[in-house]
């Protein structure tokens, strides 16, 4: 049974959330349950170059950014030193604070490389020495020589060539769109059968989340469709270039399918390729002319690319066809 930790290393609540299920897992019956980390971002907007925090948070959106992983209604001021009462109580040390604005991907990157080297054990110890670093180190995890070394110190030898090399960016940036998708919206998100929790819940109530889903059997999905859900869903939340990352691989190898080709036709059009959409809807519709929304939908890409006669017919047709869509 595996629990994921949608989280990012740049949030102190991700590490307490972490420290909280160690001990809800020690007390823990029934099946083993496996820890994996996956990425969210609080701050998308950091530079890549790390900056001091001290000074970074005078911008009121980088505050903003990193209240945003905290409790609602306090300020950074309190949230900092709230944090640090509780992180010396869960047993994470008395010197305890951030001293750089990071940008996380390139740690995230590394977390998810380690997984692929040596599976979830590797990824935790390496996901422990980079939160360490980060929060009572006051190291710079953003630069590559310092995640190098500690990739190397949690037993991923080569972690620094990997990363140089550019592995696991498109893994990371596709797993933010899965998370965005799903509904992960604060760090850290714990996620387990189909089942999530939201926060860095005390252990006593993440060890009753652990119970109830563990007693859960959720029906699993193949994963084709499990990715043509999520793009749906990116799509529903005006994410259409996300959801066309996702679609990508299913493009290449289902091309045909009429339910993808509609999808990836909705995505072109709200991001703007009408080009595509067109080209795309009129391929569906020369295959099978029944389809209303088809219609609709190339009847609205047309009209949008000022062909207002050519639009009219598919707009007439797709309220005949179906009374709702007029």
């Amino acid at each position: 049974m595996r629990i994921e930790i949608w989280a990012d290393v740049v949030c102190p609540w991700a590490y307490i959330g972490r420290r909280r299920l160690e001990r809800a897992l020690r007390n823990h019956e029934g099946e083993k349950v496996e820890v994996v980390w996956r990425p969210y971002l609080i701050d998308p907007a950091a530079p890549a170059v790390s900056e001091p925090l001290d000074e970074a948070v005078r911008d009121p959106f980088v505050e903003d950014a990193m209240l945003s992983c905290g409790p609602a209604g306090t300020t950074l001021e309190e949230n900092w030193a709230r944090v640090s009462e509780i992180a010396a109580a869960e047993g994470l040390g008395d010197r305890w604070g951030a001293a750089w604005r990071v940008d996380s991907r390139r740690a995230h990157r590394l977390l998810a490389l380690a997984e692929e080297e040596g599976g979830p054990a590797l990824q935790d110890a390496v996901a422990e020495r980079v939160l360490r670093a980060h929060f009572v180190e006051e190291r710079d995890i953003g630069d590559p020589e310092v995640l190098a070394a500690l990739a190397a110190e949690a037993g991923f030898g080569r972690g620094g060539s990997v990363l140089a090399d550019g592995g696991g960016e498109r893994l990371v940036r596709e797993r933010l769109l899965v998370g965005k998708a799903e509904g992960v919206a604060t760090s850290p998100t714990f996620v387990l059968n189909g089942m999530s929790l939201a926060g860095a819940q005390p252990s006593e109530l993440i060890e009753e989340f652990l119970g109830e889903a563990a007693r859960r059997s959720p029906r699993r999905l193949p994963e084709e469709v499990e990715r043509l859900r999520r793009a749906e869903a990116l799509v529903d939340l005006r994410d259409p270039l996300g959801a066309l990352e996702l679609l990508g691989p299913l493009l290449e190898e289902h091309g045909s399918d009429r339910a993808l080709r509609l999808l990836a036709a909705r995505a072109y059009y709200h991001s703007a390729q009408l080009g595509r959409a067109r080209r795309t809807l009129e391929g569906l519709i020369a295959d099978g002319a029944d389809d209303a929304y088809a219609h609709l939908l190339l009847g609205t890409t047309l009209r949008r690319q000022g062909e207002k006669e050519a639009a009219g017919p598919h707009l007439r047709l797709a309220a005949v066809m179906d009374p709702s869509l007029a």
